[in-house]
């Protein structure tokens, strides 16, 4: 996962508590066979669980870095220049 799924979760996760702590604590409902509070306390900690994965992703993915070596080699012709990139912390499905 990238840095970006990171921040989607993390928004995803607000988004899940806001909306589950209205339905939970702010709606004045009764109804028959749907229980509005109840699906509210299930949005809240939906999104309480995004909020602490979206987190963690976020932590995980701040370890990566990348190096650049550049050289240049004397050929037949002039100098090649050659440029080597290193990416650690980096999944290998990439």
């Amino acid at each position: 996962m990238s840095r970006g799924t990171g921040s989607g979760l993390v928004g995803l996760g607000f988004v899940l508590v806001i909306v589950g702590a209205i339905m939970r604590f702010a709606v004045r409902v009764q109804t028959q066979g749907f229980n509005i509070h109840e699906a509210g306390v299930i949005l809240f900690v939906a999104g309480i669980a995004a909020l602490i994965v979206g987190v963690a992703v976020l932590a995980v993915g701040s370890y990566r870095h990348s190096t650049v070596q550049k050289s240049i080699r004397q050929t037949a012709n002039g100098q090649e220049w050659t440029e080597d990139r290193i990416d650690s912390g980096t999944p290998s499905s990439l």
